[in-house]
């Protein structure tokens, strides 16, 4: 008896603590449209300042491309500051590929749509998640 009581509180927590958490948070819709193929995938890591540039961001998304273009969701996005990092892996290798002078072989995107000559910047990639859904576009 004990135990059916004990793995009955277990389920019961587990559905009610998942549903709460599909409620709260933000949704971030994030569409890529001018992927230059649909070779391998398209990367994407949404970030904070303490994770930009330094792995793996706070969520992260592999996508299928279909046509050149991609739709990215990262749902339950709590209040705050981040940024939005996102490359095509057009060989699939889970990493980004450099020349042997240092420049990108594969196509990059930051929020805000910044491009410019050196690695990304997080202050000019951040936005402002407040109290409604987003949807961005980032340009490769």
């Amino acid at each position: 008896m004990k135990k059916s009581i004990l793995t009955l509180a277990i389920i019961l927590t587990a559905l009610f603590g998942h549903t709460q958490e599909d409620d709260r948070g933000i949704t971030i819709t994030i569409t890529i449209d001018n992927v230059i193929n649909d070779n391998g995938k398209v990367m994407t890591a949404l970030h904070t300042s303490e994770t930009f540039m330094k792995g793996k961001g706070l969520q992260n998304a592999e996508t299928e491309i279909k046509d050149g273009k991609v739709t990215i969701i990262f749902k339950n996005v709590l209040p705050g500051e981040y940024a939005i990092m996102t490359m095509h892996d057009a060989n699939d290798n889970k990493r980004m590929d450099f020349q042997d002078n240092g420049m990108p072989l594969e196509s990059y995107g930051i929020s805000n749509n910044v491009m410019s000559f050196g690695p990304p910047n997080y202050d000019e990639a951040k936005f402002i998640v407040e109290d409604k859904d987003l949807d961005l576009n980032i340009r490769f």
